[in-house]
């Protein structure tokens, strides 16, 4: 005979309540609550750093099915603060898997519910914008709930790069994964003579590194707060600026130190970089309603006309009225018109809000790894 599932409860800040049952972890959780709209790739969505103070939805009914394994992570852990679901799968079928999605969350300390109208719950984010929330398996009084989502911190003025960084530099040395092979440590031989460059972390995705070390360079992980003199002391041929987590506004140490890098070095952004460049050039950033987040957001490149399927996962925006002198627009958002692409072209910078990685989602954007190693090999030849 099954046990009996234990509830739990989602509150939102405007009041609203949604009965479930519990999944992963017992216990209370709060954060921005949204949603994402890719049909696959649940474990790579989850371990995403961007992730950070949000408590994520999917719009997939069905999630949990194909399990976890130990490779399709993005960092080190989960970082979702909670999960929703519609219908929660406990029971896995797939030859890498090595767990089921459940105890994953558990060892990881999530609090999610499922068996709730994700249409609904959707919907009325789409209507009335991305909200502070707490998912709650304890028991307690649904109005107490709403008042603690009410006493959670906006996104707006938050700077949550520093906490999801790493604390220290490191140097990265894997490869993409492939089928039968799994992912490839490259020698440091190898490495060696390589283009240096510096990546900063303000909440990087394991796939970026691994693509950034496909395409020929030698990769250094400094922290979201490391010194514009500690990074030209390493001799970059080129910087690379991450995605990441919360307000870039509030990651004025970053912008401050980008703004002091533009020409010096190329400059190659994603997602909070795309921001952060952005924000270092004079263009400045919104919040939007309810962001993007899926893996079918269609982009239009402004130099070649050609259109993208894209991975995006943010919830600010570059305001494109207010773009510097000598700023490009170079990508733009087919369902919003907001802007997915800038760059400097005199100064060697250049950025995208969307994610070349995927990771999941499609490889379309990938010839941006590409485009940065041709502009790097141009200015260590003298342009």
């Amino acid at each position: 005979m099954k046990g009996k599932k234990k509830k739990a409860v989602l509150a939102l800040a405007d009041g609203s309540i949604f009965q479930g049952e519990a999944i992963g972890a017992d216990g209370e959780t709060g954060g921005e609550v949204v949603f994402n709209t890719s049909m696959s790739g649940y474990q790579e969505i989850l371990t995403d750093p961007s992730y950070a103070f949000q408590i994520l939805t999917f719009t997939c009914p069905h999630i949990g099915n194909v399990g976890v394994n130990d490779e399709d992570v993005e960092s080190a852990r989960v970082q979702v603060a909670g999960l929703i679901v519609r219908q929660f799968s406990g029971h896995y079928a797939n030859f890498r898997a090595r767990s089921s999605l459940g105890d994953y969350l558990r060892q990881n300390n999530i609090v999610g519910i499922s068996g709730i109208d994700t249409r609904a719950l959707v919907l009325h984010l789409r209507n009335y914008g991305a909200q502070m929330g707490v998912i709650s398996t304890a028991d307690c009084s649904a109005g107490e709930l709403v008042d603690k989502a009410r006493a959670l911190p906006s996104m707006e003025g938050l700077d949550l790069a520093k906490d999801v960084s790493t604390d220290r530099a490191y140097d990265w040395r894997q490869g993409v994964w492939r089928p039968h092979e799994g992912y490839r440590t490259f020698p440091d031989e190898e490495l060696n003579g390589r283009p240096l460059c510096v990546a900063f972390d303000y909440g990087v995705k394991y796939n970026i590194l691994r693509l950034l070390v496909e395409h020929g360079f030698r990769v250094r992980v400094v922290p979201a707060q490391t010194s514009v003199d500690d990074v030209l002391r390493m001799s970059p041929d080129a910087l690379f600026l991450s995605n990441g987590p919360g307000d870039p506004a509030a990651v004025k140490y970053g912008v401050e130190a980008v703004r002091k890098l533009i020409g010096k070095i190329p400059i190659f952004g994603i997602c909070l970089g795309h921001q952060i460049l952005g924000l270092a050039l004079g263009a400045p950033t919104y919040k939007l309603k309810f962001g993007h987040r899926g893996g079918n957001h269609p982009v239009r490149n402004e130099l070649t006309g050609f259109v993208e399927i894209t991975v995006q996962n943010h919830g600010f925006a570059t305001v494109a009225s207010k773009m510097p002198q000598g700023v490009e627009l170079t990508h733009l958002n087919l369902n919003d018109q907001t802007v997915e692409g800038l760059r400097l072209k005199e100064a060697g910078a250049f950025s995208v809000q969307y994610h070349p990685e995927s990771s999941p989602g499609p490889s379309d954007a990938r010839y941006l790894f590409r485009e940065f190693r041709e502009l790097v090999e141009s200015w260590r030849t003298g342009r």
